[in-house]
């Protein structure tokens, strides 16, 4: 055998061989990283990959030859390599290295896990435990065995224990305190692309969420991952297998692998496997939505490992394009064509997007995504939000270019509880903020963009909506240029997409937002400050402090209500946003003591919608919705 890493130098420039043509699974390709060395620091000058030499053996030396495709361009790109007795030569672009072999892996990573107090992180799953697939032995898998079948070295650091600091918490995160404990976090890793990872092992996510990938618009892309212990825990051979394939998941999208069935959106978009991804045996895709069988299919099914093209990109994908910290999530994906409707679709859904007819520049642009059914009642999965990405937006922006809305977390939904559309329910609603994102700002100048959302439903199909006109309208007079320079902040886009947050890396944009209710309090864009004000002041903030302790910020309700009836009183948010802040108002009046006032808010709320017209059958999912609360806030108090 001679596949593995090799590593060699010619002068200042350093070269990461990985051989790859025989062993465990070889995919049969040579690839290779190229640094160079200056002083006492070194810097990465491109990649490269041969994907299909050819290789003759002559006693103890094997010869290794083809046709590279490069990063950077190079008059040489035929690839020479020769190995014999752990070493050899390497002839790449014009240089020749002597290399020595390093590891049997092609990849190293150090990941640290750390784990809040009462969350046990997961040890490992003995795949005899329960029946498997005929050709998959049994063996005990943890998830860096996992990983090292795969090729790919990972190195635990010495795990962490957080400590909760405070009584009284919930221990139920939120977007924003992920978004705060990364960011306190990733002090320590640094503003660089490394191989090194760090995962979260909390309690649970308030939207039930078994795991999640923190992916956002800075440096520190595809760092980090969380796994929810409430979601997952138990100790039968069906929950430590489920365990295993949610840690191992959460940590395939820190190597910048999509899910199974949204390969088609990376740049360059790769293939969908069977199904339209879904009938991948693969760690990336989801149990429930595997065809065909579903979750009794894939179990029955899996062995346990990455498809080859996955393994083709552990193993050789390009530098950048791999190592945590370095090119965003679906690498270039930012760019795409536009949605098409399908030639036939026969699904029986129709899908619509709303938004309402003008936005001001620097206003969050929120949207309404409708399903509905046509003809036959129909049943489907409830996740219509884009946040849990079985659902995408492009955005056709005033200049021609389409750009993909990407969330700044990546929301993992290993459940998707079955809703049936039909007369008695025709349609489900989902309100969506799709202004920033993972690459920032999306409307960020007056014109007109088109918007389109494609759904992929619990068969498989997808649902292609009509394009939706979004007109963002200049800036009439002084104070709107200033309004819309306050709003346009990245700090303040992140804010918007968490609805809050305490954590000081976004210091400046609750500044701006301060300035904006206290210097423009009277402009009709101070209600999203006050929405984001309020919201974060209602609820309270867990902090992950600089020695890894966890201390949990009790919430302010008198704050809250002060912000959130500004914004229940005017009223001009869209309806399901003002659904959220008239319960989360009627909370913070019960925890400040007046469970009466609470009652009123949520009579207010069933009136308001009333007086707008909404549809009966909407309507009577509000009416249930505030009895709902009230029971509830009554036996928070009580």
């Amino acid at each position: 055998m001679i596949s593995g890493l090799y590593e060699g130098q010619d002068g200042d420039s350093r070269l990461a061989l990985r051989v790859d043509v025989d062993g465990a699974r070889p995919t049969g390709r040579v690839s290779g990283d190229l640094f160079t060395v200056a002083g006492a620091t070194t810097s990465y000058a491109g990649s490269f990959v041969v994907n299909a030499p050819t290789v003759q053996a002559e006693g103890d030396e094997a010869r290794i030859q083809g046709h590279g495709a490069f990063t950077f361009g190079t008059p040489v790109r035929d690839v020479n390599v020769t190995i014999a007795h752990g070493s050899g030569t390497a002839a790449v672009a014009g240089r020749t290295y002597q290399v020595s072999f390093v590891s049997p892996y092609f990849r190293s990573v150090l990941l640290e896990v750390d784990s809040v107090t009462g969350s046990v992180p997961f040890v490992a799953y003995p795949t005899g435990s329960l029946p498997a697939p005929t050709g998959s032995p049994a063996r005990e898998l943890t998830v860096a065995a996992a990983y090292a079948e795969a090729g790919i070295e990972l190195t635990l650091a010495q795990p962490g224990v957080i400590p909760v600091e405070g009584s009284g918490a919930d221990l139920a995160w939120d977007d924003a305190e992920l978004h705060h404990a990364m960011t306190r976090h990733f002090t320590a890793f640094g503003d660089a692309p490394a191989w090194r990872l760090w995962l979260l092992v909390a309690s649970k996510h308030v939207g039930g969420y078994r795991g999640i990938m923190f992916d956002y618009n800075d440096a520190h892309q595809r760092q980090g991952s969380a796994v929810f212990y409430d979601a997952i825990k138990g100790t039968t051979p069906q929950a430590q297998r489920a365990q295993l394939r949610t840690y191992v998941h959460e940590l395939g999208h820190a190597f910048n692998l999509l899910h199974s069935w949204q390969k088609n959106l990376a740049r360059p978009p790769q293939p969908l496997g069977p199904d339209g991804g879904f009938g991948d045996l693969s760690w990336m895709n989801y149990v429930h939505n595997y065809r065909p069988g579903g979750e009794q299919g894939y179990w029955a099914a899996f062995p346990f490992q990455f498809t080859d093209p996955e393994l083709v990109h552990l193993r050789h994908g390009f530098y950048r394009d791999v190592a945590m910290g370095a090119n965003a999530f679906g690498t270039g994906a930012a760019e795409i064509d536009p949605f098409e409707q399908p030639v036939e679709d026969h699904s029986g859904l129709r899908l619509e997007v709303r938004a309402k007819k003008s936005f001001e520049l620097g206003e969050p642009v929120v949207v309404e995504l409708k399903l509905s059914y046509a003809g036959e009642p129909r049943a489907t999965h409830g996740h219509l939000h884009p946040d849990t990405e079985f659902t995408q937006v492009s955005i056709t922006q005033p200049g021609g270019r389409t750009v993909l809305y990407r969330p700044m977390m990546r929301h993992c939904v290993d459940t998707s509880p079955e809703i049936r559309l039909d007369a008695g329910n025709p349609a489900m609603y989902r309100s969506a903020y799709i202004g920033h994102g993972r690459d920032g700002h999306y409307f960020q100048q007056p014109g007109e963009y088109h918007v389109r959302a494609q759904y992929i439903a619990a068969d498989g199909s997808r649902i292609v909506s009509p394009s939706c006109l979004v007109r963002v309208r200049f800036p009439v007079g002084k104070d709107d240029h200033q309004v819309a320079e306050l709003m346009l902040g990245e700090e303040q886009g992140q804010l918007f997409s968490l609805l809050g947050s305490d954590s000081p890396a976004l210091r400046s944009g609750n500044l701006a937002l301060d300035e904006m209710i206290g210097r423009y309090g009277d402009h009709p864009l101070a209600v999203y400050a006050r929405l984001v004000k309020g919201l974060n002041a209602e609820r309270e903030f867990k902090e992950l402090t600089p020695g890894n302790r966890l201390r949990i910020r009790p919430p302010d309700p008198k704050q809250g209500i002060e912000h959130l009836t500004a914004v229940a009183r005017e009223a001009s948010v869209d309806n399901i946003t003002l659904n959220l802040v008239m319960r989360r108002l009627a909370r913070a009046e019960a925890r400040q003591g007046d469970l009466g006032r609470a009652n009123a808010v949520m009579d207010e709320m069933v009136a308001t919608f009333q007086a707008k017209g909404v549809n009966p059958v909407v309507m009577g999912q509000i009416q249930r919705q505030a009895e709902l609360t009230k029971a509830a806030l009554s036996a928070e108090v009580s």
